[in-house]
């Protein structure tokens, strides 16, 4: 049973950082046009950073495991990073965030890249769902067999 809650703790962890990732690129979406914040300056694209680490184990499912070496990873959000490519500039002299020669700060947020991301966020969450319910389907047949 701890193999089955193993994959299920790792495909969790996936539907989280994917989630945060979705919520991240919502965010750069939304403020595409955003020129004032509160930092001062046009909104900051922002990026999410992952990184592999060892699946946490209960006291019981250590000593319970046949394979010690076995290496299984889940995935983390570990930071949230802020683009620092340059703003785009754009001539437009009645903006009321135009600098002395009239012109704007915009953020510097490829539209078409976002897009591309979400759906390819929106995949990986699938693909984790359909994981966890593999896995689920796994544990209901092996306790099925067992009666």
């Amino acid at each position: 049973m701890s193999d089955f809650l193993s994959g299920m703790r790792v495909s969790s962890s996936g539907m989280t950082a994917q989630r945060t990732r979705m919520n991240t690129i919502s965010s750069n979406i939304a403020n595409i046009n955003t020129t004032r914040t509160p930092e001062g300056g046009p909104y900051r694209r922002k990026d999410v950073v992952f990184e592999a680490m060892p699946d946490a184990k209960s006291f019981g499912e250590v000593i319970m495991q046949s394979d010690p070496r076995s290496d299984v990873q889940r995935v983390q959000v570990t930071d949230v990073q802020v683009d620092t490519k340059p703003p785009l500039m754009k001539y437009e002299p009645d903006h009321p965030d135009a600098n002395q020669e009239g012109y704007v700060a915009y953020p510097n947020i490829n539209h078409m890249e976002e897009m591309a991301n979400m759906i390819m966020a929106t995949r990986l969450y699938e693909a984790n769902v359909s994981a966890m319910q593999a896995s689920k389907e796994m544990a209901n047949t092996a306790l099925e067999i067992g009666r």
